[in-house]
């Protein structure tokens, strides 16, 4: 990792937030004293910004330098805030089209759907705060600069942020083996999210309850499941073919 993708320091990390940054994540070493960083703990999650706790051979593979017990990660991206880019899709008169990633681990899949989702013109992608893979080097170079393009929207409460896109009119469809309807047996002209989930565990059941439509892709062969950003291509491009 680049020197230049780090801060660490109790103060440095505090000013690069407060100056607004944009930080992916923030490690705490395990074995810290609690009262040294309530400050860095209480200003992280006003800024939505998920932190872990690590031992110290980790932060030391990040930084040989005088860490403190504190390393934050900048993130390459700048995070958009959806309740802010939401409203100016509508005035622009264009039917929204948003995808949500529920908890895409694998940096290589994430930068792959980033790159259809751009092609495909998403308007933005939103990723929870925690158990979603960063977006670092590998993701934006297997995107091929799709995200840096594309706008990212980094939220905390995921539920709430579904709710919220509902409430604002698009219909939410979520994609997922175990559904009776085929992807292209829905309406994609009106506004829409599309929901995809990890391989491993699949869209989370209490996001499948606020959906509108639940759609699974046709299979043919033996093999019952494809790589999420192979289905993630294919019904955005049918939202593409349906609005063309």
């Amino acid at each position: 990792m680049s020197k230049n993708n780090i801060i660490y320091g109790l103060k440095p990390v505090v000013e690069a937030i407060k100056e607004g940054k944009e930080i992916d994540k923030i490690f705490f070493q395990k074995s810290i004293l609690p009262h040294k960083i309530n400050e860095v703990k209480k200003i992280a999650s006003e800024y939505n910004i998920p932190f872990q706790f690590v031992p110290k051979e980790k932060l030391n593979k990040l930084t040989r330098k005088n860490h403190q017990g504190i390393v934050a990660l900048i993130s390459p991206v700048e995070y958009i805030n959806i309740e802010t880019l939401l409203p100016s899709v509508f005035e622009s008169g264009k039917a929204p089209f948003l995808l949500i990633l529920d908890k895409i681990t694998d940096v290589r899949n994430l930068g792959a759907i980033a790159r259809s989702a751009e092609c495909a013109g998403v308007d933005a992608i939103i990723l929870p705060s925690k158990g979603s893979a960063q977006i670092n080097a590998d993701a934006i170079k297997t995107s091929a600069g799709a995200l840096h393009k594309i706008p990212v929207c980094r939220n905390s409460n995921l539920k709430e942020t579904i709710l919220y896109i509902k409430n604002s009119g698009l219909q939410i469809v979520a994609a997922t083996e175990k559904a009776e309807k085929y992807h292209y047996d829905i309406d994609y002209s009106k506004p829409t999210a599309i929901i995809l989930g990890s391989e491993e565990k699949g869209i989370s059941g209490e996001y499948l309850k606020l959906c509108d439509e639940i759609v699974k892709i046709p299979m043919a062969g033996e093999i019952q499941s494809l790589n999420v950003s192979v289905a993630a291509g294919i019904i955005m491009f049918e939202v593409v073919k349906q609005r063309l």
